[in-house]
């Protein structure tokens, strides 16, 4: 450094060949940078065949979450993914089974217009595969903007699910509301009955 400090004339001189050198350095920094930035997300997801694989019993419970998210966002394509074409489905109110995929979306798009917001909550999750075929019961608590007022609703909801080909798919949705109101107390075995001493 000190020879090439000579030749270059001094102090000014080494610190004219430093500025050149990081110079010369941005451009590979920033290519490197560049790199990284054009990898797509697909690119840095790990490969699924690298993870390690899940029981039906999780693939199950990974399909009722994700139809349940979809489902509260109203992204009805991808709610579909997890829905049969030949799905029935009970609502929770006084009307007749849906049968098959294209009523059920009739009457999801419907409801949908009519609600702002809204959040799902399910709780008390049991599921039991037996080969091909899955079923799963959970209690819900949904609360939404439904005709502009608040809305809530608790139940319960059981799904048969069928495996076909490598995926689960709901075959049969049955939802059933429970009333909001609280129930009356049960008495006591020992405490005096209506009408008794």
């Amino acid at each position: 450094m000190k020879e090439l400090a000579k030749i270059l004339g001094g102090k000014g001189g080494v610190l004219a060949v430093l500025v050149v050198l990081l110079l010369a350095a941005v451009p590979a920094a920033a290519q490197k940078k560049d790199k990284k930035k054009q990898q797509s997300p697909s690119e840095l997801a790990p490969d699924p065949k690298n993870l390690p694989p899940v029981s039906d019993t999780q693939a199950v419970d990974l399909v009722i979450g994700q139809s349940l998210g979809y489902w509260q966002i109203g992204d009805l394509d991808s709610l579909h993914k997890y829905y049969a074409d030949d799905v029935v489905v009970v609502t929770g109110d006084w009307s007749p089974p849906l049968l098959g995929w294209d009523n059920y979306a009739k009457a999801y798009q419907a409801q949908r217009a009519r609600v702002i917001g809204g959040r799902m909550d399910r709780t008390n999750t049991f599921i039991k595969v037996d080969g091909n075929v899955a079923w799963a019961t959970y209690q819900f608590y949904y609360v939404t903007s439904l005709d502009n007022k608040m809305s809530e609703s608790r139940g319960h909801s059981t799904l048969i699910l069928s495996k076909r080909g490598d995926r689960w798919l709901i075959v049969l949705n049955h939802s059933s509301i429970v009333e909001s109101m609280p129930a009356s107390p049960v008495p006591a075995a020992d405490s005096p009955q209506p009408g008794h001493p």
